[in-house]
């Protein structure tokens, strides 16, 4: 299947050295390139890519304000943020704003490659940069013997803590020994206290609140919920 594919980069090198780079890619096409968030935003409208390439430093409206108005009007665009910045600052805004990969400009054409079919496969993918930043938020957000944040019961974070592991539904009931239908019932109870919208949401926010092993962490089954 071919991914449909947008790039949003407001340099103007680095947006055609990217268009020519996904031209070599098998099974990727570029179907248009923004130079600012709001040209990007109308863009998705007009061509529905499966994927948008994001930069965050972009003039008019920024990466993270542009990923958030693209996942809330168009849900089956993903968007995977292509970044100078690894900062918690940069990683968490994207995040928590709906992106699905988080990769940094050095980032190889292989690697490039493996994010936009995984990320348009419903999965989430992070560069190693990303994932350092995510663990060492882990270590230092939730003091030994904290209580559970936001109202979460202790079954609730054993979900989510699968959840962040890429358990699907599935596998969660059977290691809980519970049904389906009750793994459904605690994961939309958890994503309402929370204030999250997807797995890849869930899972960030149980990074921040150290409630996931980040050596541990993926994001299988993004669809489901």
């Amino acid at each position: 299947m071919t991914v449909r594919v947008l790039v949003a980069d407001d340099q103007t090198v680095v947006r055609e050295g990217l268009v020519l780079l996904l031209g070599l890619l098998p099974d990727v096409e570029v179907v248009g390139t923004a130079a600012d968030g709001e040209e990007a935003v109308r863009l998705v409208a007009e061509l529905s890519p499966d994927v948008v390439l994001m930069d965050l430093r972009m003039p008019r409206l920024d990466g993270v304000a542009a990923t958030g108005a693209i996942r809330a009007a168009h849900p089956n665009t993903e968007v995977v943020v292509l970044s100078t910045y690894s900062d918690d600052e940069s990683v968490f805004a994207a995040l928590k704003a709906g992106a699905r990969g988080y990769l940094t400009k050095d980032t190889d054409a292989e690697s490039l490659a493996r994010a936009i079919a995984v990320v348009a496969g419903g999965e989430a993918q992070f560069a190693p940069q990303v994932q350092r930043r995510l663990a060492e938020a882990v270590s230092g957000s939730r003091p030994a013997g904290a209580g559970l944040p936001d109202g979460l019961t202790h079954r609730e974070a054993e979900v989510l803590r699968l959840i962040a592991q890429g358990s699907s539904n599935a596998e969660i009931a059977g290691r809980l020994h519970i049904s389906e239908a009750t793994v459904k019932s605690h994961i939309n109870n958890l994503f309402a206290k929370a204030g999250v919208r997807d797995r890849a949401q869930a899972v960030t926010y149980a990074f921040r609140h150290g409630l996931a092993d980040p050596a541990g962490a993926g994001m299988g089954d993004q669809q489901e919920r």
